[in-house]
């Protein structure tokens, strides 16, 4: 049950190597631009969501962009930013992406004091399996731990495999599987999934006790209940051959 086992008061000293969260095609973000000068300014941030009734309200998908609409990047690695025009921006980390579009403003003369501000609208990470809470979870940071994840799923239970945790990233287009050993500190730190990524799969699979506990059912052979039947259709067919035979 225990994380970490080979830790023993500092003995592992982890260089880890944070990978940040770089933008794909589909992921979509928030870009908002503020300057003294409001009007000018507005001509560079889209409308705000709004319902039936003309009021603003949030997106089920944003995460504090306060109804504001977003950018979805093309599969090109684009999106089409207001007066500026098309931008790619796959590939850069939130930061780079504002200070990208800063500049352009400011190389442009399109405004002289720009304050950029980035976020993540879409990003999430699926938690599957032997967790209190399994579910997709959205990034709303520019790093996201494997433990900071299960944390949100609310721990392991008891019955997941902590020597075996698999995730499941897509890279390049194909779907390429990682396992990481939770009980030992060392491997944590150095695997490549240490860092989540969006759209990451973690499966906490289940342990020998929780397998055979899904699969007992009325027609299996390791149900308590098929042999608690098997064993009085026995002492039924005993007594009537004792009795009457």
């Amino acid at each position: 049950m225990l994380y970490f086992q080979d830790t023993k008061n500092a003995s592992i000293a982890a260089s880890v190597n944070h990978s940040p969260i770089r933008l794909q095609p589909e992921d979509k973000i928030s870009i908002l631009v503020n300057s003294k000068d409001i009007q000018l300014t507005n001509l560079f941030n889209l409308p705000y969501v709004t319902n039936r009734l003309g009021q603003t309200t949030t997106s089920l998908n944003s995460n504090n962009t306060n109804g504001v609409s977003g950018y979805t990047i093309d599969s090109s690695g684009n999106i089409d930013f207001p007066v500026v025009g098309q931008l790619h921006i796959a590939g850069m980390t939130r930061m780079e992406v504002a200070s990208f579009v800063k500049n352009k403003l400011i190389s442009e003369n399109l405004v002289k004091d720009p304050v950029v501000t980035v976020e993540y609208m879409n990003l999430q990470v699926s938690i599957l399996g032997e967790v209190s809470k399994p579910g997709r979870y959205n990034i709303v940071q520019d790093k996201i731990t494997i433990l900071e994840a299960l944390s949100m799923a609310g721990d392991m239970s008891i019955y997941g495999k902590r020597d075996n945790v698999r995730v499941i990233r897509n890279e390049n287009g194909k779907q390429k599987t990682y396992t990481i050993n939770l009980c030992s500190a060392s491997e944590v730190f150095d695997s490549p999934v240490y860092y989540l990524q969006q759209n990451d799969v973690v499966y906490v699979e289940p342990n020998a006790m929780r397998t055979r506990q899904a699969t007992v059912n009325g027609n299996n052979v390791r149900s308590a209940s098929f042999w608690t039947s098997m064993v009085s259709v026995l002492t039924t067919v005993a007594i009537f051959c004792i009795n009457y035979l």
